[in-house]
């Protein structure tokens, strides 16, 4: 691999030198702090010391550091009694140094109500594509449960003869497929990445003779794993401990069998240019400032907008009576929402726990003048945010709005991609992957005086995070060498920045290496943090091309307060979120 040939033309051709990874100067420099230096080896004891120092493992242990060396115990890297230096740079750049620990597993306190986390919530789960056309299958529902997520959604719909229940988009083309095939693939693979508790939202348009068909669906198809609340309604909801392996039911009691109604979509008519927005890696999320210019709309809720998903008072006697005795007594989570001004759907009611859905353009709007409301609201209740009707090629929103409100179930098309959902699958690498993240405290308590968190007060810096970003490898192995560039190696920059409040979010860049396989940036970047508790950073590789878009080469989001400091690997991520082989960065971070 010591050079690669481009074909110019027919009877020219580039030849161009490729380097092999080696460590940066910063890397020796350390190494040789660190390492003997009669014989110039990293014994156990030495490697301790940088531990502690540099990577800030204040719990490391002599015994940790012989494990890393014995991991490393390769013909050419491994020196008899410690680490030459190409061994210490095979140790920082590999699997065994991560950015974020994955033997930690689930650490977040997880016997608080569920109210008290965000959770990792789908949005018409069985959509294999678009909104009005693709193909509903159990297939999305699968691949959503394998990467964490929590929340499943199914409309339900009677099929063609009234006799057997479809999961589909209603009103759309989208071709159906059986509520029971659904069921069955999430009893098989609801805890195939984590043991908390899958929730199904049901969007209900049944008759009640069909919800009585549905009820023993479910107790068919869970059996012991479906909770069942039994009488009680619950002022507070149990915690994901206590729910462990168990399926959760949230709907709504409907207000009659939706047969002849049209669904209408009046919220942010524009967004329908998404599609041709979009860039090969996905619309930039917006930032939170640009929300806080949402017109009110006079503060009442549009009942058109929100019909896709119309919430009734579960307290409304009217529309108990149609619906099936055997389907209401499997709802743990009753959905509930009084009509008129967007405020009152924020009443608290301390005797019961219900959930709230919004449209994003509602959750804009209710932001502007009620979001101390929303947090208030959130402290007890859940609230969940779906996309706006007019994404009909699934795409999705900024969800750090939702977050910063309290918002549990901030629901995404898991089906598309884009830097949208990059950032919810940054926000569930924290915790484990559990699919669970525990809310920050200052959203969850209460002040003497009852007043809680305002998510428009300005804050002062609480820490600043310094991110040094030294090399990265990799694409010669995982893409075609013509992928970025038919005539030469690529040029490849990185974007990185923050995601969170608005006076955190920014986005920066290094300058662009030429033709480099495996460039070396070695620059540094300062971000100041306000609020780190729903900090997210973003980390983006391109490639620079002069005549047309920049192309992409790999991309992560990591949560902040979950970064281990010192010196790490990032191993970065395709469109969809899956993990290339071997692309990576080699980064240091430091709070200071």
């Amino acid at each position: 691999m010591s050079k690669q040939t481009y074909r110019v033309c027919f009877c020219c051709r580039r030849r161009f030198k490729l380097a092999a990874s080696e460590a940066p100067e910063e890397i020796k420099t350390l190494f040789n702090t660190y390492a003997d230096g009669n014989n110039g080896v990293m014994t156990a004891q030495n490697l301790h010391r940088f531990l502690v120092e540099q990577q800030m493992e204040e719990t490391a242990t002599i015994g940790d550091a012989m494990a890393i060396i014995d991991g490393l115990k390769h013909p050419h890297v491994f020196i008899r009694g410690g680490l030459n230096v190409e061994a210490f740079f095979k140790y920082l750049f590999g699997d065994m140094n991560p950015a974020i620990r994955s033997d930690l597993g689930v650490h977040h306190d997880m016997t608080a109500p569920l109210s008290h986390y965000f959770i990792y919530t789908g949005h018409n789960s069985y959509l294999t594509g678009n909104q009005l056309s693709s193909d509903c299958s159990d297939i999305p529902i699968i691949h959503a449960l394998q990467r964490g997520v929590r929340v499943i959604e199914l409309d339900i719909w009677p099929n063609s003869t009234k006799d057997n229940i479809n999961v589909l988009h209603g009103r759309t083309l989208t071709t159906p497929v059986e509520l029971i095939k659904c069921l069955r693939s999430i009893k098989e693979y609801a805890f195939a990445a984590s043991d908390y508790p899958v929730v199904i939202t049901l969007e209900d348009h049944l008759t009640p003779d069909l919800q009585a068909k549905v009820a023993q669906m479910l107790i068919d198809t869970f059996g012991d794993m479906l909770f069942l609340p039994g009488s009680e309604t619950f002022q507070r909801l149990p915690s994901p401990e206590k729910l462990k392996n168990r399926i959760i039911i949230s709907t709504k009691p409907p207000k009659e069998y939706l047969e002849a109604k049209d669904v209408k979509h009046k919220d942010d008519s524009q967004g329908g240019k998404d599609s041709a927005e979009e860039e090969a890696w996905g619309k930039e999320v917006s930032n939170l400032k640009s929300h806080d210019s949402c017109d009110d709309k006079n503060n009442y809720l549009d009942e058109e907008e929100n019909e896709e998903e119309t919430d009734v008072d579960d307290a409304d006697t009217k529309s108990l009576q149609h619906v099936a005795p055997e389907y209401k007594r499997l709802i743990a989570i009753h959905a509930g929402k009084p009509k008129g001004e967007l405020k009152d759907a924020l009443k608290v009611d301390p005797e019961k726990v219900r959930r709230l859905s919004l449209s994003e353009q509602q959750l804009r709007n209710l932001a502007v003048h009620h979001g101390v409301d929303m947090v208030r609201f959130t402290q007890q209740n859940m609230l969940r945010i779906y996309p706006k009707g007019t994404r009909i090629n699934s795409s999705n929103y900024n969800p750090l709005i939702g977050w910063l409100h309290g918002a549990q179930m901030v629901a995404f098309n898991m089906q598309g991609y884009g830097r949208s959902l990059w950032l919810m699958q940054g926000m569930f690498r924290a915790n484990g992957g559990c699919g669970y993240v525990k809310k920050p405290e200052f959203l969850l308590k209460c002040g003497p005086n009852n007043e809680v968190f305002d998510p428009k007060s300005e804050l002062p810096v609480e820490k600043t995070l310094k991110v040094t970003v030294y090399m990265g490898e990799g694409w010669y192995y995982d893409f075609k060498h013509t992928h970025f560039d038919a005539y030469s190696p690529p040029d490849f920059y990185v974007r990185l920045g923050i995601a969170g409040v608005s006076c955190d979010t920014v986005m920066k860049k290094t300058k662009a290496l030429e033709d480099n396989w495996i460039p070396a940036w070695n620059e540094e970047f300062e971000f100041p943090l306000t609020v780190p508790e729903l900090a997210l950073l973003r980390i983006e590789v391109h490639e620079y091309d002069m005549s047309e878009k920049d192309d992409f080469g790999g991309q992560s989001c990591l949560p902040v307060w979950e970064l281990r400091e010192g010196i790490r690997a990032v191993t970065l991520h395709d469109r969809k979120g899956d993990k290339y082989k071997s692309v990576k960065l080699l980064m240091r971070f430091q709070f200071v």
